[in-house]
């Protein structure tokens, strides 16, 4: 044997590559801190050191919203594709396609059905994973029929935006969206509806002039950027520099564009305060209860001296009234014996 030529190479399970999964880890985007994907699934996608938002799909948006993650989904109504026959690069057809392979779903929108502390909840969802949340005619028709289920069901609706605009391979027909979703918004005031607006990042484009700023309340996610047109390209047309945190959220809600900006591990206990208080009902989160409960309880026992005035008066009103009943049927007696009193005769 020439142990030059003829050797057996040894086994070394070690040195064998392993398969290991994706997206284990994930870096956040502000500090560049390597964050373990369960402890930000745990945590609603929010890094728990800086706080920085990450992108969520729509399954899970919903399945975070509702109690016990529950739903029922909206049945989407069928529309023309690519009925302007769109090509650029590729065929508008076969971006649907890898989209829709990407994402699992048929397009942007997805809605539900379900419970937010056991109140009846509609909610709609927009999924920037598909094609930037564009806003086509599959997108329009969806919305306009989540918002006719809540006005079948008579429920709260909740719209969840995340666009970059209209979709441009439909063209005329994705503008024509704006006006029939603004439409649809008008329905849900006329019945009498809570119509609450979630702005996530990003909310730009035709999305911000339509649907996405007609709510009754606006409620955005921490530094999503909301607007029509970018910072980059409004500083390139006015030449100007633009104020730090521009068409942020914590810089809109300073000059009045939202009414509250809340962390998403908070988004669903403040749209269950916002809709009791919208519905005129008791308050849902525990806390809230609590107080109420306790100014009760202050207001119980400021009434308790009074009541025990009350409670006094009471029996010397009726010892008093017993001792009078003695002196008045004394009284009725003389008169009845001196009405019935004859006469003497002389």
């Amino acid at each position: 044997m020439n142990w030059i030529t003829d050797y057996v190479r040894p086994k070394l399970d070690f040195l064998s590559r392993k398969d290991m999964p994706e997206n284990l880890w994930i870096k956040d985007p502000d500090s560049g801190e390597m964050v373990f994907h369960a402890d930000l699934e745990a945590n609603q996608f929010v890094v728990p050191a800086s706080g920085y938002h990450l992108a969520i799909r729509a399954k899970e948006r919903l399945k975070f919203l509702f109690d016990d993650g529950a739903y029922e989904t909206i049945d989407q109504p069928e529309v023309a594709i690519d009925p302007l026959k769109f090509r650029d690069e590729r065929r508008y057809t076969d971006k649907l396609k890898e989209n829709r392979t990407k994402t699992g779903v048929e397009d942007t929108i997805l809605a539900g059905v379900g419970k937010i502390h056991g109140q009846p909840v509609t909610a709609c969802v927009q999924d920037f994973k598909f094609m930037g949340g564009s806003l086509g005619m599959a997108a329009g028709e969806a919305i306009i029929a989540s918002m006719e289920e809540a006005v079948k069901q008579k429920t709260p609706f909740i719209m969840f935006a995340a666009s970059g605009g209209a979709r441009m391979q439909e063209g005329i027909l994705s503008l024509m969206q704006l006006p029939r979703t603004t439409v649809a918004v008008q329905m849900l005031r006329e019945a009498g509806l809570p119509y609450i607006v979630v702005l996530t990042n990003p909310t730009t484009g035709g999305v911000s002039a339509s649907y996405a700023m007609l709510g009754d309340i606006h409620i955005a996610e921490p530094g999503a950027l909301i607007g029509f047109a970018g910072p980059r390209v409004i500083e390139q047309t006015i030449r100007e520099k633009l104020p730090e945190g521009f068409q942020r959220a914590e810089y809109l809600k300073e000059h009045g564009m939202v009414d509250m900006v809340v962390p998403r591990t908070e988004l669903r206990d403040t749209i269950a305060n916002v809709l009791s208080i919208l519905m005129k009902q008791d308050p849902i989160v525990p806390a809230v209860a609590e107080e109420v409960e306790d100014v009760e309880t202050a207001e119980d026992k400021a009434d308790k001296p009074a009541e025990a005035e009350e409670a006094t008066s009471v029996p010397l009103a009726a010892e008093k009234t017993a001792s009078d009943k003695p002196e008045k049927k004394k009284a009725k007696k003389e008169v009845d014996v001196a009405v019935n009193a004859k006469p003497a005769t002389a």
